[in-house]
């Protein structure tokens, strides 16, 4: 919950924020032109950008007051010497280093704009997502590769901890791929674990899943998921981020990620988090942010039920279907009548598993000679029964027994 201070600090930003595009457009006749959204600028305009964006401690919200306070273009600010940036409120470290930008980096920037399906994301873009655009510090540019359309489609940020639980992996896979199908784009942070199963499940499902990464394009971090990256944008996906395309992974760089994660999403799904976690930060950001929280609970001895379960008592909302999540978008033109359809029909089939066996096996690890004496059925039945419920998604074999995986 925010005081009543923070809230007028927040908009009275947003209000800032959303007079920017009017005031770039006005006063910056040659930005690029974004009748056709598939076209890139040119590298005069781009380098301008880049040069913004190595600005130290130089936020959209400055630019946006220093544009409209002085009546100025962009253009012009290339113009000024260091007096006169100082004066209009530039800094005097932000003013040289205008002036006298890192070449090296705008020409490693410049070469990766050249290559195919590589595009510089700048605020005067139609193609820059809306959503982030109303939070307290958008990014000055992003860099992105693929389909650039997705970032202003309705997004669902998919969350939590890089070691999951057996129950974990699944519930990131069951909840990316239902809200896939019910048109959601699902945002993730392509990190190990929730992050890189979410966007795994999406993948499975043929739907779209943008990924935000906390390093440059050119760095996939981690390396392991260097081929879902390319799987990605191989299914018309994108891959976003608003670090130069070199920039290796620094642990600050995460945090700044998050933001941009929950910042294009109308909600976050956070799925298993230790109190103190990452997923848990991109959880305040939404909160910062205005944005829905979802949690989906654990068991209370779980170290990684404890960031969900605390984030449902500060408010977030307990999810255990997607219909639980779809129920708060019903104004939205999504395929939720599908998603509700199809849950109906995983429940029926379900239910048709034997209660006593599956009653036998607990959403913790249980191993095989527990699940034979509560069951009271012979060794070779029930493991060929839980077989059968394996195929079906009932249950799943983990090292020291099997884990139910509950009625999704």
């Amino acid at each position: 919950m925010h005081s009543s201070r923070v809230r007028l600090q927040l908009f009275v930003k947003a209000l800032l924020l959303q007079n920017l595009r009017a005031i770039i457009d006005k006063w910056s006749p040659k930005l690029r032109e974004t009748a056709n959204v598939n076209s890139k600028s040119n590298e005069e305009t781009d380098r301008q950008w880049l040069t913004l964006a190595q600005l130290p401690r130089f936020s959209l919200t400055k630019l946006a007051i220093i544009l409209q306070t002085n009546n100025l273009q962009v253009a012009d600010l290339f113009a000024i010497d260091n007096e006169q940036l100082q004066f209009i409120g530039f800094s005097d470290v932000q003013a040289q280093r205008l002036l006298s930008p890192d070449m090296y980096l705008l020409d490693k920037s410049t070469q990766w704009l050249c290559q195919p399906h590589n595009m510089l994301i700048s605020v005067d873009s139609q193609l820059y997502p809306q959503p982030l655009l109303q939070t307290d510090k958008p990014p000055i540019l992003l860099y992105g590769s693929g389909d650039m359309q997705l970032l202003n489609t309705h997004q669902l940020a998919i969350v939590g901890s890089r070691n999951p639980s057996a129950a974990g992996k699944q519930n990131a896979k069951y909840f990316a791929q239902g809200l896939s199908q019910s048109g959601w784009t699902v945002t993730s942070g392509l990190a190990l674990g929730i992050d890189g199963l979410a966007h795994e499940g999406v993948l499975q499902a043929n739907g779209k899943t943008i990924a935000v990464l906390g390093t440059g394009l050119n760095n996939i971090y981690p390396k392991r998921h260097n081929n879902m990256a390319r799987r990605i944008l191989d299914q018309s996906g994108a891959l976003v981020s608003e670090f130069a395309p070199d920039t290796p992974a620094r642990p600050e760089n995460f945090p700044r990620r998050n933001r941009i994660i929950s910042g294009m999403s109308l909600g976050t799904l956070i799925i298993e988090a230790a109190i103190k976690s990452g997923s848990l930060i991109t959880a305040r950001y939404a909160i910062e942010q205005n944005r829905d929280v979802f949690a989906v609970p654990g068991n209370i001895h779980n170290i990684l039920s404890k960031g969900c379960h605390y984030l449902i008592k500060q408010g977030a909302k307990l999810v255990e279907s997607v219909s639980d999540i779809n129920e708060e978008y019903q104004h939205l033109a999504l395929n939720f009548l599908n998603t509700q359809q199809n849950d109906l029909q995983k429940s029926a089939r379900q239910s048709l598993a034997s209660d006593k066996l599956l009653d036998s096996v607990e959403f913790e690890t249980t191993p095989l000679d527990l699940v034979v004496e509560r069951c009271g059925m012979p060794v070779a039945e029930v493991m060929s029964q839980l077989l059968e419920y394996e195929l079906r998604g009932l249950v799943i074999a983990v090292p020291g027994g099997y884990l139910k995986l509950g009625e999704k």
